[in-house]
Formats: structure tokens, C-alpha cells, sequence
């Protein structure tokens, strides 16, 4: 029986036009460089809200976090995003000079556009323009996720934007610590923003609820996490919004017995409302918050179960 010698040099297939293959060692190479031009290219954004994070660690600190948890959503999906060569979108490149213009723009125009966000929004334009204009249209189904995580979690919040509902959510702080507090039988009264708590002599302690107690900045960190915590831990979409969106209560309830705890450590030392306590004070709570906001997912992902059993059932009958 005759044999046929195979042919080495067919067996390796021709190089396709308009596709990217790297060797893992050209892909940690080239992906250095990017960053390291990513880095000099928008280095007063990168500068800017490094310093945002250490200066207002207390509100801002999670933004340092939010890179590294964006990188760890495109490590989840690299089976995907390896499963075929990269194909290049050169329409990438359009959206990589709309962001850089506008980046330029942000940094050298007028007073009303030279902004912190402004300028964000041309970052992470451009880098959305590098992720198509390198990776194609089909990564771009697993990276649009992580980078517009990124985007919004990852830099600090105007102070214009924030006091769109910074009001609102002090005057649900006070409110709600005001019927908390008298709820459990201290005394209190509220005039605006500011709570006064009494002591069981009649001794006045005021407690005023300023913008630092709204809430606003651990609704923002809420929101993050809520929407991770989605995205890893839970299958559904419905499952998803309506983990992200408990973020909201929780933050919300989470204040107002921060502020409720503040008001009564008010009656026994003034100074415990004061300085780097009352940090400390919000950062106790964000264990019991976390704790519950576990206990949403769970509750989520047993509302599903009765509704996933039968699918799986099914698709093991068909089998």
C-alpha cells in the first residue's frame, strides 16, 4: 500500500490579509508600548485624578481600583477574544481622531470645555477607537464593557454634576436619620439640613448633615460595585439591573444610619463627629452595606433558580 509524504510546507496556513497574530511575548511588548503612549499622550487626565483619589481618599479612592477590575473583565473573557484572529476596523481609527481632537480641545479651549470629565470623554473615546482599530468588531463585543466601566467609574465626578442630586440626598439623610433617631427614642429635631439631638437633661447637640454626609460619593461607589458584582456573579440581564439599581436603596440606607450613628456619638463626645472619625465612621459602615448588598445578589440569584431548573432539565431530556 503506497503512501502519500505530507507536505510541511502546506500544512501551515498562508497569512491572511487584515488580520493580527502576536506570539504572547510581541503581545506583552506591544500592549507595554501602548500603555506606555497611552500614558504621555493623556498624562494631565492620568496626573489629575491620581491626585483626585490621594487627596479625597474617603470619596475618590475606588477610582485607582477600577483600571485593575476593567483588566480583570477582559482576563475573564480572553477565551473569547482568542478564539480567532484579531481583524482590524479601520473605522476604529475615525473614533481615535474624534477622541484625541477632542482631548486636545478640553485641555487647550475655553474655560466652559476645559474640564477633568471633559477631558475624560477624549480619553476614553480614543481608547475605545484603539480597541476597534486594533482588535475588530468581533472583540469589541467583549471589550465594550470593560472600557466603558472604566470611563465611567474610573474618574471622579464634577462638582457642577454632583450637586444635581447632592441637595436631594441630604435632605433624605436628615430626614431619614431624624425618624430614626426619635424612632429608637432620642429626642431630635431638624431645622433644614441640620439634626439637634438631645441628651435625656435636655442638653442640645447639633448635627449638621453638609454635603460630605449626602451619600452622593458612596452611591457612586455602590454603583460600581453593583455593577461588577453583576457582571461576575450573576447570568441574567433583569438579575443585573435590578442589582445595580438596589445599589441606590442601599447607599441611601447605609447614609442615613451613618448619620443617625454620627448623631449619637454626638451625646457622648462632640469630637467624635469631627475630623478622621467621621471617616472612620463611614468606612465601619461599608461592611454591614457590602453585606447586604450580598444578600440582594442572593436573593437574586434565588428568584432565577425555579426559572433555570426547568431550562436545564430540558436540554438534558433533549439530550
Amino acid at each position: 500500500m503506497s503512501t502519500v509524504a505530507s507536505n510541511p510546507v502546506a500544512a501551515v496556513p498562508s497569512p491572511r490579509a487584515g488580520v493580527l497574530q502576536f506570539t504572547p511575548a510581541q503581545a506583552w511588548i506591544a500592549g507595554g508600548v501602548l500603555l506606555a503612549i497611552l500614558v504621555a499622550v493623556f498624562w494631565d487626565f492620568w496626573r489629575m485624578q491620581v491626585l483626585i483619589a490621594i487627596e479625597q481618599p474617603s470619596d475618590w479612592g475606588h477610582t485607582l481600583l477600577i483600571p485593575f477590575i476593567s483588566a480583570w473583565f477582559v482576563w475573564m473573557r480572553r477565551e473569547q477574544l482568542l478564539a480567532k484572529p484579531f481583524k482590524p476596523a479601520w473605522f476604529g481609527l475615525a473614533i481615535v481622531i474624534v477622541g484625541l481632537a477632542w482631548y486636545v480641545l478640553a485641555l487647550l479651549g475655553p474655560s466652559n470645555v476645559a474640564h477633568h470629565n471633559t477631558r475624560g470623554l477624549g480619553v476614553f473615546t480614543t481608547i475605545s477607537g484603539l480597541c476597534l482599530l486594533l482588535f475588530g468588531w468581533r472583540a469589541a463585543k467583549w471589550l465594550w464593557f470593560p472600557v466603558a466601566y472604566w470611563a465611567v467609574f474610573g474618574q471622579s465626578i464634577g462638582r457642577q454634576a454632583l450637586e444635581l442630586v447632592t441637595l436631594r440626598l441630604q435632605d433624605w439623610a436628615a430626614g431619614g436619620a431624624y425618624f430614626l433617631l426619635n424612632g429608637i427614642g432620642f429626642e431630635t429635631d431638624i431645622a433644614g439640613n441640620v439634626l439637634t439631638v438631645y441628651t435625656s437633661s435636655g442638653e442640645a447637640h447639633p448635627l449638621n448633615v453638609a454635603e460630605a454626609c449626602s451619600g452622593m460619593r458612596m452611591l457612586v461607589a455602590f454603583m460600581a460595585l453593583g455593577v461588577a458584582m453583576a457582571f461576575v456573579g450573576l447570568d441574567r440581564w433583569w438579575q443585573r439591573v435590578a442589582l445595580v439599581l438596589a445599589g441606590v436603596p442601599v447607599a441611601i440606607a447605609v447614609n442615613i444610619l451613618r448619620v443617625a450613628t454620627l448623631g449619637l456619638l454626638s451625646l457622648r463626645n462632640v469630637n467624635l463627629i469631627e475630623g478622621e472619625f467621621h471617616h472612620f465612621i463611614g468606612m465601619v459602615w461599608l461592611v454591614p452595606a457590602f453585606l447586604m448588598y450580598l444578600g440582594v445578589q442572593w436573593c437574586l440569584s434565588a428568584l432565577a433558580e425555579p426559572f433555570t431548573a426547568p431550562a436545564k432539565a430540558s436540554r438534558a431530556d433533549a439530550r
